[in-house]
C-alpha cells in the first residue's frame, strides 16, 4: 500500500488494471461474523488508504487526513457498536476518493474529480479502463462482502436491520453545521422515526431529520442496493466529526447510539412492522 505523499510526482494512471499488490489490504472487511444479533453495520468509508497501484492520486498527505478521504471516526463508532451489539460489521478498506462506495455506479461523483475544494489529479479524465479497473478491484468486492452478509444473517432467522454509519464535516463551504448527529432516511421509517425520537428527547442534542444530508431518492446508495430490494430495516447515521475524532469521543457516541438502537432492534413485532 502506497504511503500518500505531496502528490508533486504522481503519474496520473501508474498501473492501470493492477491496482493492488499482494500485500495490500483487502478492499472490504468483516468483523465479528459470528455476532448473533440480527443487525449488520457497514462503513462505507471507514478507511483513507490508498491502493498501491495508484499511488497517491495526486493527493497531499495532509489532505488524506481531511474529511474528503474519509468518514472520520465513523469506523471506531462501527466497531464499538459491533461489540456492544455483538454484530458483524463490514468496512470498506480504501479510501472514498479511490472509488465512492455509497454511490450507484451511474453516479457522476463515483470518483470525485474534486472534493471540498481539493482537485484530485488522478480521478481527472479517467477513462473507461481505469473506471472499470477501480469498480472491480474495490466496488464489486465491497458490494459482494455486504451481499454475503445480508444473505447469512437473514438464513438465521427474520432481519438483518441493516444501520450505516457515516460522520460530517463541521464546516462545509464556510456553513457551521449545527447539528450533532443526523438521522437518513427515505421510506422506510421502522428505525428513523423511533430512533429519531429518542435522540430528540435530548435537549442538549442538535438532531438532523434527513440533515445535513438527505436519504431521499438516494438511489444507487450502500443500502438502496442491499436493504431495499428485500424490504429490510435500515438507517444511515451521520456523526460530526469533531465528536467522535479520538476513541473517547467514539466510544461516547457509540454508547449514545446503542442504548437508543438497543430497544428499537429489540422490540418482538420489529421485523414485522410495515415500512411507512
Amino acid at each position: 500500500m502506497s504511503p500518500a505523499n505531496d502528490g508533486s510526482a504522481f503519474p496520473i494512471h501508474p498501473h492501470p488494471g493492477r491496482l493492488l499488490a499482494p500485500d495490500d489490504p483487502p478492499p472490504a472487511r468483516v468483523e465479528n461474523r459470528a455476532g448473533t444479533a440480527p443487525l449488520l453495520l457497514i462503513c462505507d468509508h471507514a478507511a483513507n488508504a490508498l491502493p498501491s497501484g495508484l499511488s497517491s492520486l495526486g493527493v497531499k498527505a495532509a489532505d488524506m487526513q481531511r474529511h474528503i478521504a474519509w468518514d472520520i471516526g465513523a469506523a471506531e463508532v462501527t466497531r464499538h457498536l459491533s461489540r456492544r451489539f455483538d454484530a458483524c460489521a463490514v468496512y470498506a478498506g480504501y479510501s472514498r476518493l479511490v472509488i465512492d462506495l455509497n454511490r450507484g455506479l451511474d453516479d457522476p461523483t463515483l470518483v470525485p474529480m474534486i472534493s471540498d475544494g481539493t482537485i484530485i489529479p488522478a480521478n481527472r479524465d479517467l477513462g473507461m479502463a481505469a473506471l472499470n479497473a477501480r469498480i472491480e478491484a474495490f466496488y464489486r468486492p465491497y458490494d459482494a462482502a455486504v451481499a454475503t452478509e445480508v444473505v447469512r444473517l437473514g438464513a438465521r432467522g427474520p432481519g438483518p436491520a441493516i444501520v450505516s454509519v457515516h460522520s460530517f464535516t463541521p464546516m462545509m463551504r464556510g456553513y457551521l453545521r449545527p447539528w450533532h448527529i443526523g438521522v437518513l432516511w427515505d421510506q422506510d421509517s421502522r428505525i428513523a422515526d423511533p430512533l429519531l425520537r429518542h435522540l430528540a428527547a435530548d435537549a442538549t442534542l442538535v438532531v438532523g431529520d434527513n440533515h445535513p444530508y438527505s436519504g431521499r431518492g438516494d438511489d444507487g446508495s450502500t443500502l438502496d442496493r442491499h436493504a431495499v430490494p428485500l424490504e429490510l430495516p435500515h438507517v444511515l447515521v451521520e456523526i460530526r466529526q469533531d465528536l467522535i475524532s479520538d476513541p473517547p469521543g467514539a466510544a461516547r457516541w457509540a454508547q449514545r447510539l446503542y442504548d437508543a438502537l438497543a430497544p428499537i432492534l429489540a422490540s418482538p413485532e420489529f421485523f414485522g412492522n410495515d415500512t411507512r
